[in-house]
């Protein structure tokens, strides 16, 4: 029987943040992938090496967790005032689907990146030495974000001092802006889905005593449901073996990520969650507590202004999601969110949070008008830079 040869296609393989992701410029895409579809779909999934029954990814680029199963494409904007358009497709592990609900924050890092090294910014805006703006376009989720990219003699300068928890060695930092990032393009139209800033949620009265459960359900920079850790039987200190290996306890987050979801307006069905997986995260927070790091560093109380811990993919996070971080500086912001009250309540623009592998510092501003809460802009820091470049391979039948 004759087979297909392998189709070799140009590629990066970047950091960004504390995630990883292979990234692809659209006119480089075989020209049936070039539009969202099927063949777009397993093609990435053949790239990253799903659905894999083993969860290891081992015939693929994928790393077998969430923050590692990830693909980008980039190609020059569509709107005006922006240099490029950026689409985000979580790839799952197990199943045979790409959710392209939502953005990923720590991706948005080397998004503004690579849109340089790929040529897709123009050379006149590119400084000698300096910073330059890239102006991105999120296409997932059709929000704005304003990267300040380090360059040095014309180049992005990749290497640096700058100290990221939840990465290994230092690089040069990147000043990432959310502009507007509460997502109203999902029904309801509003930062707060249900109109509260904490809701009495209905669970499966197997999940918590009572049934009801006190949650923060916020659309920004990704769908977010916040609970309190007491509330579920945490301290807020976990880190993934706690949790991750636990099927159990993982099963009762999902039904807790369900309800919020249909409660949100994301989904009509419980059924439908499982196929929107990166959407709405899960997350969990507490007042400040001393703890111990996964990389066995220990972070004071002091240091922080709360705990929080999240879910991606049906898993605890080894640090954080930056879209998610984003959620958090936002809440944060807001007198009353559980995520306010948990940092000591009170009006704030900025937020340190704890997370499984350190501490992160997080901006937001929110305004209130006409009785409702709106947030203009979301400001971190992150790092990003190319692990690999060249072509990735996958077999010609795949796609």
């Amino acid at each position: 029987m004759a087979y297909l040869p392998q189709v070799k296609i140009p590629a990066t393989y970047m950091r960004g943040g504390t995630s990883k992701g292979v990234f692809f410029r659209l006119q480089d895409l075989p020209e049936r992938c070039q539009v969202p579809g099927a063949a777009r779909d397993k093609l990435f999934m053949r790239v990253i090496g799903s659905p894999d029954p083993y969860s290891a990814q081992i015939d693929g680029m994928g790393g077998a967790t969430s923050s590692t199963s990830k693909c980008v494409i980039l190609s020059e904007s569509s709107q005006p005032e922006h240099d490029v358009d950026y689409l985000y497709g979580q790839v799952s592990i197990d199943k045979a689907f790409v959710d392209w609900s939502g953005n990923c924050g720590n991706l948005s890092t080397a998004a503004g990146a690579f849109a340089i090294h790929a040529g897709l910014v123009d050379p006149a805006r590119i400084p000698d030495n300096g910073i330059c703006i890239v102006r991105i376009w999120q296409a997932n989720i059709r929000k704005t974000i304003i990267a300040h990219v380090p360059i040095s003699n014309g180049q992005v300068q990749e290497t640096g001092d700058f100290e990221l928890d939840g990465v290994t060695f230092p690089a040069a930092e990147i000043v990432l802006e959310f502009l507007d990032p509460s997502d109203d393009g999902e029904e309801g139209g509003s930062m707060f889905p249900t109109g509260n800033l904490v809701d009495d949620l209905e669970v499966p009265a197997d999940v918590v005593e009572g049934g009801t459960l006190k949650a923060t359900m916020i659309t920004a920079g990704i769908p977010t449901i916040f609970v309190n850790a007491e509330d579920i039987g945490y301290q807020g200190t976990e880190l993934r073996e706690a949790i991750n290996g636990d099927p159990a306890q993982l099963a009762r987050f999902e039904h807790i990520r369900v309800a919020g979801a249909l409660r949100m307006g994301l989904i009509k069905t419980a059924e439908e969650a499982a196929t929107r997986q990166h959407t709405p995260k899960i997350a969990f927070v507490s007042p400040p507590r001393d703890y111990r790091t996964s990389s066995g560093k220990e972070v004071k109380a002091s240091e922080v202004d709360l705990l929080v811990r999240a879910l991606s993919m049906g898993k605890l996070h080894h640090a954080m999601m930056g879209t998610c971080a984003v959620a958090i500086g936002t809440a944060a912001a807001i007198p009353g969110t559980l995520v306010n009250l948990a940092a000591g309540g009170g009006e704030r623009e900025a937020v340190r949070f704890g997370h499984p592998s350190g501490t992160l510092r997080v901006g937001a501003q929110a305004k209130r008008a006409d009785g409702q809460w709106t947030v203009t802009k979301a400001v971190m820091s992150r790092s990003a830079r190319i692990l690999m470049e060249g072509w990735v391979r996958i077999p010609g039948e795949s796609f």
